[in-house]
């Protein structure tokens, strides 16, 4: 039994968030640089018309994507539920659509705070300092609170989740970046 396993998981992780990267620069003219996207992503373009015309933007302007969403095997298997970013000018995060506060407040010692969309959608950031309380309404692009420290990011970088019914979804599909697929080399 081989130890590539691993290895192999973190190469792929790597070329998922240099294909990205490529992907998202690439809506400017000319052609992306690859070797600089990799070595630090770009901040993504602004949304296609279309996602603002369906009410959404990202929680924070401009950032860099710390780390993308894995969608998980099964409901249980492990996987990344959200996007990880990394504001790059100040650290206040804004709804990315409009909806009402369904929570605000410290849980397992961080700030999460939760906006519910209707129609099922629901978004959560992590972690966040917010003065906003449960029922409060929010516009989309409305100042709701600041980037904090806790969770499983990285100091100065915040989790964005969406949920469409329970079921998590990849933010992207929400504000026009998802890539196409690619298929990778087996062996």
């Amino acid at each position: 039994m081989t130890h590539a396993a691993p290895a192999s998981r973190a190469r792929r992780r790597r070329l998922v968030a240099v294909v990205l990267t490529v992907l998202v620069a690439s809506s400017g003219a000319g052609a992306p640089d690859v070797a600089s996207a990799a070595a630090a992503p770009p901040v993504p373009p602004p949304t296609t018309a279309a996602a603002e015309g369906a009410g959404w933007v990202w929680p924070a302007r401009p950032f860099r994507l710390e780390r993308p969403f894995v969608a998980p095997p099964h409901a249980y298997g492990s996987g990344h539920r959200g996007l990880d970013l990394r504001p790059l000018a100040g650290d206040v995060l804004v709804a990315p659509a409009a909806g009402i506060i369904a929570f605000s407040g410290p849980v397992a010692g961080r700030g999460i705070l939760t906006i519910d969309h209707g129609d099922g959608w629901v978004t959560t950031l992590e972690p966040i300092d917010s003065e906003l309380t449960a029922g409060t309404p929010v516009g989309r692009g409305e100042p709701v609170g600041s980037v904090a420290l806790g969770g499983h990011t990285d100091p100065g970088a915040v989790h964005f989740g969406v949920r469409r019914n329970g079921e998590y979804v990849n933010p992207l599909l929400l504000l026009g970046g998802v890539p196409r697929a690619v298929l990778l080399p087996c062996c």
